[in-house]
């Protein structure tokens, strides 16, 4: 009886040992994030060109990533122009990371927490995706 009752002991603390393993780890792609903290009093110009307009990043908790306008909206299209981007990073086994013309931003991996970038966006396609999980958490927009 004992000595079923160790090995099914052992067994359990193994299942743990490994669970806890899975949690995923720091394996960004760029290596670095460049961060900028902006003034919070920005304005918001629907158009873009003339003036900053809000844009909201998500990524996490679950395999979810997004980036919407002040209404909510998806982000398909854009006008070029300077944007204030709030990405707000709900799991510490993801990132989100924008790229395209002039832009490459990112946050940590293995941080959550939220951030805020302004950014210059020219006509051409952008990106946005989760690294470590990029084939399945990746969206994309144009500007023109």
């Amino acid at each position: 009886m004992t000595r079923m009752r160790s090995a099914a002991v052992l067994s359990l603390a193994v299942a743990a040992l490994a669970l806890a393993g899975c949690g995923g780890g720091n394996d960004s792609a760029s290596g670095t994030t460049d961060t900028t903290t902006t003034d919070t009093t920005a304005t918001t110009d629907t158009g873009g060109s003339t003036g900053t307009t809000t844009l909201d990043g998500t990524v996490g908790p679950g395999f979810d990533i997004s980036l919407t306008d002040a209404s909510g909206n998806d982000v398909k299209t854009l006008t070029a122009g300077t944007y204030t981007i709030t990405v707000d990073d709900k799991a510490s086994i993801h990132n989100f990371h924008l790229t395209g013309p002039g832009v490459d931003e990112s946050t940590d991996v293995s941080g959550t927490g939220t951030e805020t970038w302004t950014v210059d966006l020219q006509a051409g396609t952008y990106t946005f995706q989760c690294d470590p999980h990029s084939s399945s958490m990746n969206g994309s927009f144009e500007v023109s």
